[in-house]
């Protein structure tokens, strides 16, 4: 083989090794809710109460599931990757340490028991538009 053939090869099995680590490298089957490079794949999500919900990150980012507490049902639980409490808490806390980061091939889950409309964000890319609803039924 000669040099260039040689860096030709090289060249495309470090793309193709490449291209398997921008994606997070979960398949479909893995998540109900996808996370791109600023959106939640479906955007809004339908789900029956006690049914648990799991998103994954396929992208080459990370990103965070952040419920609008002020959003959610009355006496839902409030949920966020990192187990905060509340919104301003995992802002704060995105910005100091990165917290609540759910990395490329990583999921997050929650169950959700109350009836009703969940509105959720991804804190570093909330302005881009990156935002979701589930909507559970009973």
């Amino acid at each position: 083989m000669d040099r260039r053939s040689f860096l030709a090869a090289a060249g495309t099995t470090a793309a193709v090794t490449l291209s398997g680590c921008l994606d997070g490298g979960l398949s479909d089957a893995d998540f109900d809710i996808g996370m791109s490079q600023n959106a939640f794949l479906p955007e809004e999500y339908e789900v029956s109460v006690g049914e648990t919900v799991v998103w994954g990150n396929n992208g080459s980012r990370g990103h965070t599931v952040t419920a609008y507490e002020n959003t959610i049902p009355e006496d839902a639980e409030y949920f966020a990757s990192g187990g905060y409490d509340d919104l301003e808490v995992a802002r704060e806390d995105w910005h100091a340490t990165g917290g609540g980061n759910i990395s490329p091939g990583e999921t997050y889950e929650h169950t959700f028991e109350v009836p009703g409309q969940h509105n959720y964000l991804c804190i570093p890319h909330e302005p881009s538009g990156m935002v979701g609803a589930i909507i559970v039924t009973e």
